[in-house]
């Protein structure tokens, strides 16, 4: 069974930064597109960062363009997300994707909590 695990988040105050991370197992992982997606409560779950398999194209949601950038290492099989600048606007559960056709992948997500 595929597994996505993701780590790193946490309490951090407005303007730091967090590194999150999520590895995969069970998953030809250099042959999928992964995403980054958030929800804060009450919300829509939103895409916010996707890399191509390669890992050669990127594309970001416009609320974090500039701060937030996505990137993978397929021999360690993970994807990172690398948040700076963060806002209180950003506080969410951050789940981590993978995509292949009609296939999705989901991790069980890590909370981001940005205080002001």
């Amino acid at each position: 069974q595929v597994q996505l695990v993701e780590s790193g988040g946490g309490l951090v105050q407005a303007g730091g930064s967090l590194r999150l991370s999520c590895v995969a197992s069970r998953l030809a992982f250099s042959l999928y597109t992964m995403n980054w997606y958030r929800q804060a409560p009450g919300q829509e779950r939103g895409l916010v960062a996707t890399i191509t398999s390669g890992g050669g194209s990127t594309n970001y949601a416009d609320s974090v363009k500039g701060r937030f950038t996505i990137s993978r290492d397929n021999l360690k099989n993970t994807v990172y997300l690398q948040m700076n600048s963060l806002k209180p606007e950003d506080t969410a559960v951050y789940f981590c994707n993978a995509h292949r056709g009609v296939y999705d992948a989901w991790g069980q997500g890590t909370q981001v909590t940005v205080s002001s």
